[in-house]
C-alpha cells in the first residue's frame, strides 16, 4: 500500500521518522514542520547520541535512541545517516518493517538497487539535499526506485516544499546534482571568501567585507531565480563598455575561474560515483 494512499484524508495525521539526528534530518525536519500540515508530535527522531537532540526537542519532536521505535511509529522514514552504516541500521530495523512503510534514503552514494536489496518489496526514493536546508534555501532533487508510484514522488515534493527547490529526475543525475550543488555550495563560500578578500585588499574593513559578500551572493542568485534569465544575459546588463566588471570579469577569465569551476563538479561528481560503487 503506498503512503499517498494511507494518508488521503490528510497529511497532517501522517506518521514520519528519521534516523539519524544531524544536519540534513534537522533540516529536512524542520522544512516539513514549517509547511504546517505535520503536527510535529506526528514527527520522531533517533539517533545514538542526545547531542543534537536539543532542537529537535525545540520543535516539538520526540527524540529517541532507539532505530525500531522511530520504525514502528512511522509510515514515512528518512534513513538519514552516514552511507557506510545504511546496511547494519536497515538489518537491525527489517524485521519491524512492513508493507506500510516507505523509505527515502539521503545517504550519499547509496543506490536504489541497494536500498531495495536490503528493503525488499518496499517503495524506495533517494532524496539528495544540500546544506541551506537548514535554512530552507536548499536545492533537493529525488528519484524513485521501481516499486515508487509519481504519488510517493508528489508526496515528498509536497511534503519538503519548504526546504527550497525540490526536482525529480532519474538516479543517473544524483552523482552530477551532489557534485553541482552538494559539493557546490563549498566552491561558493570559497568564492565568497575570496571576493571578501578581495574587498579587504582594497580597504574594506574584514567584518564588513565578509557582510557584504555574502549579501552580493544572496542578491545575485535571487535575481537568477526570480528573473529566470541565463546568467550570460544577467551578467551582460551589470557590464558597461570600458567599465569596471569588463575588467574584473577579464581577470577571472584570465585566471580560469571558469574552467577551474567546470572541473571541480566533475571532479565531485566522479567522486559520487566512486562511493557508488563501493
Amino acid at each position: 500500500m503506498s503512503v499517498q494512499c494511507k494518508m488521503e484524508p490528510g497529511v497532517q495525521d501522517m506518521k514520519i521518522g528519521f534516523i539519524g539526528a544531524g544536519n540534513m534530518a534537522f533540516g529536512l525536519a524542520q522544512g516539513i514542520l514549517r509547511a504546517g500540515e505535520v503536527k510535529p508530535e506526528n514527527v520522531i527522531v533517533s539517533a545514538p547520541s542526545s547531542n543534537n537532540f536539543g532542537r529537535f526537542r525545540d520543535m516539538g519532536v520526540a527524540v529517541t535512541h532507539s532505530n525500531m521505535e522511530v520504525v514502528t511509529a512511522s509510515q514515512l522514514v528518512f534513513l538519514a545517516v552516514k552511507p557506510h552504516l545504511i546496511r547494519t541500521v536497515l538489518n537491525e530495523i527489517v524485521q519491524h518493517v512492513t508493507q506500510k512503510h516507505t523509505f527515502v534514503s539521503v545517504a550519499a552514494g547509496v543506490t536504489l538497487e541497494t536500498l531495495e536489496n536490503l528493503l525488499p518489496g518496499l517503495p524506495v526514493l533517494r532524496l539528495m539535499p544540500n546544506l541551506p536546508c537548514v535554512v530552507q534555501e536548499g536545492a533537493l532533487l529525488f528519484s524513485r526506485g521501481s516499486l515508487a508510484r509519481p504519488e510517493e514522488g508528489t508526496l515528498l515534493r509536497r511534503l519538503l516544499s519548504s526546504c527550497g527547490l525540490v526536482e525529480e529526475g532519474p538516479e543517473s543525475w544524483i552523482d552530477a546534482h551532489t557534485g553541482m550543488s552538494g559539493s557546490g555550495v563549498a566552491f561558493v563560500y570559497l568564492f565568497a571568501e575570496a571576493l571578501a578578500e578581495g574587498g579587504v585588499k582594497m580597504g574594506i574593513p574584514s567584518v564588513i567585507a565578509h557582510r557584504i559578500a555574502a549579501q552580493t551572493i544572496l542578491g545575485a542568485g535571487r535575481m537568477l531565480r526570480e528573473y529566470e534569465k541565463h546568467p550570460a544575459q544577467l551578467r551582460a546588463e551589470v557590464c558597461t563598455p570600458g567599465g569596471t566588471t569588463i575588467f574584473g570579469l577579464h581577470e577571472l577569465e584570465r585566471g580560469g575561474l571558469r574552467a577551474a569551476t567546470m572541473g571541480a563538479v566533475e571532479a565531485a561528481t566522479e567522486r559520487a560515483r566512486d562511493l557508488s560503487r563501493k
